[in-house]
């Protein structure tokens, strides 16, 4: 299956984003916890250029903790910052402002010197379709400013948006890329939320999402389903939870796109537990 999703206004922010980055002292790149390396828009890296970037671990709490501290330090080694959020709690949003802030310094301190007053850090908050953008500024902000949905496509069109006296945000639509070169993260954007399932095979995504929880988490598999292994191959252990599940049509088979979502259902509402779909090795 070939997942694309790259709707008008998404080509339209990037234009709009150009012409505004004169105007930004930082970046803000809003990743998946989950899948850091998959949600990251390539393009982002040609628009933004050299702009100091800090990138924002969302849904943190909804990935491994002891994969996210490996790409904590894959990014390190780049020299880029990370700090690990929860939009929807609140976790490490105060270490925002205060990372920016160190970002800039070198920027601010020569403005001063040159008698500028000292002013708000502009920051542009970037990411693809429902990585959680609108709820971390409506947080940042402490009230409701940017819309926010469980689904992805929300956001589309730029807005100012002050976050004290010491931040003031662009917000901007989620921009996927036109084209995924590698299927592998399409699927891995589909199981966590990022692409409208409405255009999506479930069946797919939930073989995809199996086959690899079958090698990262196969206990996690057996403990949920009530499975006695998983070292059957991908499309069994499907059937087995398909089975499990009740997922039954007439004569006994099974119904795949029922035992889909029941399985992507559980993925996304975290009753598997704290998962993530890649780790530095797989690059």
């Amino acid at each position: 299956m070939q997942i694309q999703w790259f709707p008008g206004h998404m080509a339209k922010a990037r234009r709009q984003i150009t012409e505004k980055l004169k105007m930004i002292d930082v970046v803000f790149e809003l990743v998946d916890a989950r899948i850091p390396l998959s949600s990251r828009n390539p393009m982002i890296d040609d628009i933004v250029g050299n702009k100091p970037r800090l990138v924002l671990l969302n849904k943190s709490d909804m990935a491994d903790p002891a994969v996210t501290k490996q790409w904590q330090d894959y990014f390190a080694e780049k020299d880029i910052r990370t700090v690990t959020v929860n939009s929807k709690t609140g976790q490490g949003l105060n270490r925002i402002s205060e990372v920016a802030r160190d970002l800039v310094k070198e920027k601010f301190d020569k403005m001063i010197e040159k008698g500028v007053k000292p002013r708000a850090v502009r920051a542009l908050i970037l990411g693809i379709p429902n990585v959680g953008k609108s709820t971390l500024i409506n947080r940042l902000a402490n009230k409701k400013i940017a819309k926010t949905g469980d689904r992805p496509g929300i956001t589309q069109r730029q807005q100012w948006i002050k976050v004290g006296k010491e931040l003031e945000l662009l917000d901007t639509p989620g921009i996927l890329w036109p084209k995924f070169e590698d299927q592998t993260t399409g699927y891995r954007l589909a199981v966590t939320g990022a692409i409208k399932d409405e255009i999506l095979d479930f069946g797919d995504i939930a073989f995809f999402a199996i086959q690899y929880m079958k090698e990262a988490y196969p206990d996690r598999l057996i403990e949920r389903y009530k499975l006695e292994d998983v070292s059957a191959p991908p499309l069994e252990v499907f059937e087995e939870i398909g089975k499990k599940r009740g997922c039954l049509l007439k004569g006994g088979e099974i119904d795949y796109e029922k035992a889909a979502e029941i399985i992507l259902r559980d993925i996304r509402s975290e009753k598997l537990g704290p998962l993530s779909f890649e780790r530095p090795s797989d690059f």
